[in-house]
């Protein structure tokens, strides 16, 4: 009779906790998207915590909470906002069916992504802050292999192949395509016609 009680007590703090997790989880995720436009079309002095919980809906204590602070926040949601634009250059790569005009979309859209200057200032801002080189390079890992698996089952589909391992081939593109967005927000003059981005991927076809 007391184990049945504990069963049915168990049952019901976990009924009472799924619904403050997903409250929880809901208002994490209204941080980051509320974040990463306002991180987006400001620099990152005039964008103040209270800013970002007075647009999220939420009290300032609640994105420390979650985030610990500006910066990491700043890095939380500039990746959060890449994986998700990430889905729209694997889209564009699927529908391409020769190399070059895999290589050429791939160059093309990457630059035009809109979270991609936001990333760029995310890896100088982290790489500026020892305490948060475990967030970037958790984000920066979780790019990588998920560009990783996108590669090798594109190549797998389409009987492509490549030069080099596909970590390699991962991390020398995203490494060129960040490269060059930090140029330009150096103010280094230029255009996406002056980079050879395409010309980091080794991938081909097997009858070249």
């Amino acid at each position: 009779m007391m184990a049945e009680s504990a069963r049915v007590t168990a049952t019901k703090r976990r009924a009472a906790g799924e619904p403050v997790r997903a409250k929880g989880k809901q208002t994490r995720r209204r941080i980051l998207e509320e974040a990463a436009v306002l991180f987006g079309k400001h620099q990152l002095s005039d964008v103040s915590v209270s800013t970002i919980a007075r647009a999220a809906g939420v009290y300032p204590n609640q994105v420390t909470y979650y985030f610990g602070s500006k910066d990491a926040l700043l890095i939380h949601s500039a990746f959060f906002a890449l994986l998700h634009d990430a889905e729209r250059l694997e889209a564009a790569g699927y529908r391409m069916q020769t190399v070059e005009g895999f290589k050429s979309v791939m160059a093309r859209t990457i630059l035009a992504l809109p979270s991609m200057r936001l990333v760029a200032q995310a890896v100088a801002t982290g790489s500026a802050n020892p305490g948060l080189a475990g967030t970037l390079g958790y984000y920066l890992h979780l790019l990588f292999r998920q560009s990783e698996r996108y590669l090798q089952t594109l190549i797998g589909e389409r009987n492509w192949s490549h030069k080099r391992p596909l970590t390699v081939e991962v991390r020398t593109f995203w490494s060129t395509a960040f490269g060059a967005v930090l140029l330009s927000r150096a103010g280094v003059r230029g255009s996406a016609l002056d980079l050879d981005l395409a010309g980091t991927l080794t991938i081909y076809e097997k009858s070249e």
